[in-house]
């Protein structure tokens, strides 16, 4: 089968491959899934750089963990009515090497969702990390309903999620971008006022937006850099749910005031989650396809032939949305 893989940690140009593989075999309780289109995840550049020095210790990875395709086979303990079902894939290459970069995948059968069929591969493959991690955000610490939650970079690949979940959940959305169309898309999607970050002390544009009153929960893509501000309209109890934080890695915490607010503090990766909440995530993303309230923003598609250039475009940034590999 055709794949891309890397076998050293480094530069994208430098150490991704992109030629013929072993095609999986099927084992016991999994399925095989024959892929349209893999997604490309900050998480999935960090490994290539060397993130994990021990992730290659056992042979060369094909990277990426969301995709989307069709079942073409299925192992014991699977039943043959899954095949020829259009899925989408969560998951593949977390613990293991081989993931969604290639033409066939033989993964778990419950890491295989069925996708509506008014749905299409290329946005399957968004559906994994990022609509995920953005429900587990707005949801991990309860019901929404009637609150107000700030999601920053609300542009980005897990904030557009997020301001549709929360406000499909009924509560009030105010977010941050920095420029007028992420702006616009922001609005479009359902929240109330859009704040600049790139502004000093945007923070009071967020209070001035709310009329004073501070938020009850904050969706939060920079924790380090934007703490200071979230913390200036943040309410006491309140809940921040973040899942990055590079532009300052290793953050200091001003454990005094936040903890004089009674803050809970809340740090999201899709793969820890537990597996009540991914089949909760998996519920409602279905459903909101089905009834078509997500709308997605995909950013770019490449093909396999140019895996590396995907890779690139996460790394350089400067633009919001998902890039999708195209097997095609």
């Amino acid at each position: 089968m055709k794949a891309g893989w890397f076998e050293k940690f480094g530069e994208a140009e430098d150490v991704i491959k992109v030629g013929e593989q072993p095609k999986p075999s099927v084992g016991f309780g999994q399925v095989l899934v024959k892929l349209a289109t893999s997604g490309v995840n900050p998480s999935d550049v960090k490994k290539r750089a060397g993130a994990f020095p021990n992730l290659l210790d056992n042979g060369l990875v094909i990277p990426h963990s969301d995709g989307a395709g069709t079942i073409a086979s299925v192992g014991k303990g699977v039943t043959d009515r899954r095949v020829g079902e259009r899925v989408w894939v969560y998951q593949a290459q977390y613990g293991r090497l081989l993931g969604t970069a290639a033409e066939y995948i033989a993964l778990d059968a419950n890491r295989a969702v069925a996708l509506p069929d008014n749905t299409d591969f290329t946005v399957g493959a968004c559906l994994g990390i990022p609509a995920m991690t953005a429900h587990r955000c707005v949801h991990a610490d309860g019901d929404v309903r009637g609150k107000t939650i700030l999601v920053t970079g609300g542009a980005g690949r897990v904030g557009y999620y997020a301001i549709q979940w929360a406000k499909i959940a009924g509560a009030t959305v105010i977010a941050t971008a920095s420029n007028a169309a992420d702006k616009a898309l922001c609005l479009e999607i359902g929240a109330s006022q859009v704040v600049n970050h790139r502004q000093p002390n945007w923070a009071q544009q967020v209070l001035q937006a709310t009329e004073g009153k501070k938020v009850d929960r904050v969706v939060d893509v920079e924790f380090g850099a934007n703490l200071p501000e979230v913390l200036s309209c943040i309410a006491p109890n309140g809940v921040i749910a973040t899942y990055s934080s590079t532009q300052v890695q290793q953050p200091s915490l001003p454990f005094l005031q936040m903890m004089y607010m009674d803050l809970t503090l809340r740090m999201i990766i899709v793969y820890a989650m537990p597996e009540t909440a991914k089949v909760q995530a998996i519920d409602d993303i279905t459903d909101a396809l089905k009834t078509e309230k997500l709308q997605h923003r995909i950013a770019h598609v490449v093909p396999l032939d140019s895996l590396s250039h995907g890779h690139q475009l996460i790394e350089q940034g400067g633009f919001g949305g998902c890039v999708v590999i195209s097997m095609e």
